[in-house]
């Protein structure tokens, strides 16, 4: 692999961890709206739904990401 081709990779790859500036508990969706490029207030009503309708399934997908995320450094 070429430099360019790797550094045309690097560019393009999402980094995906917890965020330390949008937080409301341990910046999980904060870290969510970064990566995929929305607004925090709707990744945390998507989670709020999730949770509700989901029987708890929002809940424990939160803190499996609170605990396997790593915070942005």
């Amino acid at each position: 692999m070429t430099n360019e081709t790797h550094s045309a990779i690097h560019n393009h790859t999402r980094k995906f961890r917890r965020s330390r500036s949008d937080r409301m508990v341990a910046g999980v969706c904060g870290g969510i709206a970064k990566a995929i490029g929305v607004d925090a207030p709707i990744v945390r009503i998507g989670l709020v739904a999730a949770t509700l309708l989901g029987f708890g399934t929002g809940a424990v997908i939160y803190l499996a990401c609170w605990i396997l995320l790593p915070e942005e450094g």
